[in-house]
């Protein structure tokens, strides 16, 4: 298994939740040289320097300053996924039955998490001394803990021709079975004593169900990565490959990434691509190396930034999905994403810069445009080059089921986005 491969599978593992997505950024940005910085402080920043900052946890930006003055480059990706997560009060008891009760996060292909072990991890708030700042606690219980047991053929016969899932009914999912001595609060109660905790000092958590199987390699010439949360953790490490192997004392400019959270339910949130904290970054960067906001400004006008997330590659059983003349294929390199409507950021500079790079440095590249009569989907680059507006190109790899609990891409592909980022930022 290639060095770059192993470390996917390693990070996608250490990333079970936005949060410990953040956590594993961090830790990578710390030992390449980066140092923490503090939105609730004021920067004090040095040329020739590399730092990095949370938002609420779950979105990271992390820059690096050039001694010499020169172009504005920054790469985007978000750190969430589909999931499910667990409600604020989960427990129902049917006939013995301890089942949690969850919601939806994202877009999800609810048929694929049946069956499935699933784990939890998140973040519990518990009580403090101060209402203001209660104990925060990052988990992960990454053992067997629940499954979403389906129905059995014989009881839904029509289920290979209909097979529809109610959310709320359906995806509910098995935890524990205790008959009588099963209490209102079975969950509540395992969780205290997995913190070691009085269950009255839990006030809130945020608590993510997620596949336990590992991500693999698979094909006949182990070609292909199957794994949870292939979108969008291959472009979170991708920038983050690009943003560590900079060499600063070379570097002119500024160079940033920003890894965003919410992408899956429209980025309208405070730490979303459609929120105020990158340009508020870029503000304060600025700021602290004594610079006017009108060379800021100017600096964003001539910039550009690539849009991080994955892209739909061609599926050999449902060849009419896909556009006639657009088909990238799984191994076909880096996916160039397009759309009249915008919903992917681009324009004909954008291409021809990104094809351009592509080119100069013999990575394999592809198009992607949506079927005409099909919406598609959409990502953070136009949300966020509509708040910062510079020249923005969506960019991915190219894979099968997305929002799968499990998806599958080609290995070749993730080392072609992460030469593209290393020649792009550097």
């Amino acid at each position: 298994m290639k060095k770059e491969i192993k470390e996917l599978l390693n990070f996608i593992k250490a990333a079970p939740t936005p949060y410990h997505t953040v956590l594993a950024a961090a830790q990578k940005l710390q030992k390449a040289g980066f140092k923490e910085l503090k939105l609730s402080e004021v920067w004090k920043l040095q040329k020739g320097g590399r730092y990095y900052v949370k938002a609420f946890d779950s979105t990271l930006l992390a820059f690096a300053l050039g001694k010499e003055a020169g172009p504005l480059r920054l790469a985007a990706a978000h750190t969430d996924f589909p999931c499910f997560r667990l409600k604020p009060q989960p427990e129902i008891t049917k006939e013995g039955y301890g089942v949690l009760n969850v919601e939806k996060y994202g877009g999800m292909m609810l048929r694929t998490w049946l069956d499935r072990p699933l784990a939890l991890a998140g973040k519990v708030a518990l009580r403090s001394k101060d209402p203001f700042k209660p104990e925060v606690r990052l988990v992960n219980f990454p053992r067997p803990l629940m499954t979403i047991p389906s129905l059995a053929i014989h009881m839904e016969r029509e289920v290979n021709d209909e097979g529809k899932l109610n959310a709320q009914k359906d995806m509910l999912p098995l935890a524990t079975v205790g008959g009588e001595e099963l209490t209102a609060e079975f969950f509540h109660e395992w969780l205290a004593a997995e913190l070691k905790v009085d269950m009255s000092n839990i006030l809130s958590y945020e608590l993510s169900a997620y596949p336990c199987e590992e991500g693999t390699l698979c094909g006949l010439q182990e070609e292909f990565i199957s794994s949870p949360r292939l979108d969008n953790l291959t472009s979170v490490l991708a920038c983050l490959e690009g943003m560590t192997g900079l060499d600063t004392d070379k570097l002119a400019g500024l160079r940033l990434i920003a890894l965003f959270d919410n992408e899956e339910v429209g980025s309208q949130t405070k730490q979303g691509a459609g929120s105020a904290v990158l340009l508020q970054v870029l503000e304060r960067i600025y700021l602290a190396l004594g610079k006017e906001r009108a060379e800021m400004l100017a600096d964003i006008a001539a910039g550009f930034m690539l849009s991080v997330d994955v892209a739909h590659a061609l599926h050999p059983n449902y060849m009419d999905k896909c556009d006639p003349s657009h088909k990238p294929v799984l191994g076909g390199g880096v996916v160039l994403k397009q759309a009249a409507s915008q919903s992917y950021a681009g324009d004909t500079e954008a291409v021809a810069v990104v094809r351009g790079l592509c080119e100069a440095h013999k990575i394999s590249w592809q198009h992607f445009v949506n079927r005409s009569d099909s919406r598609g989907g959409s990502t953070l680059g136009s949300i966020a080059s509509a708040l910062v507006p510079l020249r923005t190109m969506d960019i991915g790899v190219p894979m099968l089921a997305m929002h799968s609990a499990r998806e599958t891409m080609h290995s070749a592909d993730q080392i072609s986005l992460m030469d593209l980022l290393k020649k792009f930022l550097r």
